[in-house]
């Protein structure tokens, strides 16, 4: 059974959102404060592409949008004109929709809302490998740190509009999950699986003959002292190259046909608590060991359940958001570009 369980609000419009797509692993008129997420002279009306209650959405804005939803989408360049166009077409209304949500969210008391960015920064921050990684990035995207500040401003003041309004009225009953399981039986059918750790002594395709030979010969080295009692899980976590290596080689249950033929093939083949010989993909030399195996068959219900209810509160909550976006749309003044 293969389920998206966790609740993700529809946030992916915002610019931070994106921003943190390229790290690899969904303006406001604040009355309060002149100074929002607009600059404080105005915008040239050329550089206007939209308006939300008179808060405008410039070119600027847009065309780093549009740069990001191509680089997310991975389009090879350059773009055909049809496909700019539906990017463009796409990203004004992803910017409207997130000011539209922005400014219904500046009329909520949002307390200790400075800290809370500066928290999400620092947490946003913390998922690349490095800082020259997250200076990249900013520069890719086209982002200033004072840029990327204001809008993880948005994006709380965003998130907290939606756990009120939406979030926190979204209900799943035992009824609903138990009528979920028994009309979509085949989603609750498991093949044979089978949970392992590995070693991996890294020497892609690409490495030279010397090189291949050298990984093999360690690993072949590697083999001999688990099998003379040295820990394996103590030993992925100082030789493998993978990056399972910090979980001690831990690849956690995987079906046949997701992992390489070489890899499953030596795998399933072992019997619980059974280490492999040393088994050549092209990713390199691994060394495997079977932690255990689950039987084809059929998930439970008891087992299924939290599960189920995760998915359908999933689905509610993005149901929700769009209603209510839809709704706060049509309470505003929206100025859109002419197709």
């Amino acid at each position: 059974m293969n389920m998206q369980t966790k609740t993700l609000l529809p946030l992916s419009c915002t610019l931070t959102a994106l921003f943190l797509a390229l790290s690899g692993p969904a303006g406001g008129a604040e009355k309060a404060n002149t100074k929002t997420a607009k600059e404080v002279t105005a915008p040239k009306p050329s550089e206007v592409v939209a308006k939300v209650n008179d808060s405008a959405i410039t070119r600027q804005e847009v065309d780093r949008a549009v740069k990001i939803l191509l680089s997310q989408s991975k389009v090879q360049k350059p773009v055909p004109t049809d496909l700019l166009k539906k990017a463009e077409t796409a990203a004004v209304n992803q910017l409207v929709s997130s000011e539209v949500l922005y400014q219904a969210g500046l009329k909520m008391d949002n307390k200790d809302l400075d800290k809370e960015v500066q928290t999400q920064i620092a947490q946003r921050k913390a998922q690349f490998p490095s800082t020259a990684e997250y200076d990249k990035a900013l520069r890719e995207t086209g982002l200033t740190e004072k840029d990327l500040n204001v809008l993880m401003r948005k994006e709380v003041v965003i998130n907290n509009l939606l756990e009120k309004e939406v979030v926190t009225k979204v209900t799943v009953t035992d009824a609903e999950v138990k009528k979920f399981y028994d009309e979509n039986n085949d989603k609750f059918k498991m093949e044979e699986s089978a949970r392992a750790s590995h070693i991996l002594i890294g020497a892609d395709e690409k490495a030279s003959a010397e090189d291949r030979k050298k990984a093999k010969e360690k690993a072949e080295s590697i083999r001999k002292k688990i099998s003379a009692g040295e820990d394996f899980a103590t030993r992925a976590k100082s030789d493998s190259t993978c990056p399972s290596a910090s979980r001690g080689g831990d690849l956690g249950f995987f079906a046949k046909g997701q992992m390489v033929p070489e890899f499953e093939k030596a795998a399933f083949a072992l019997k619980p608590g059974e280490v492999s010989s040393v088994v050549e993909t092209k990713f390199g030399y691994h060394i495997i060991k079977l932690e255990e195996k689950k039987p084809a068959g059929t998930v439970t219900f008891d087992e299924a359940k939290k599960n189920i209810e995760g998915y359908l509160k999933a689905q509610k909550t993005r149901e929700g958001v769009n209603a209510y976006l839809e709704k706060l749309r049509k309470q505003s003044k929206i100025e859109m570009p002419k197709s």
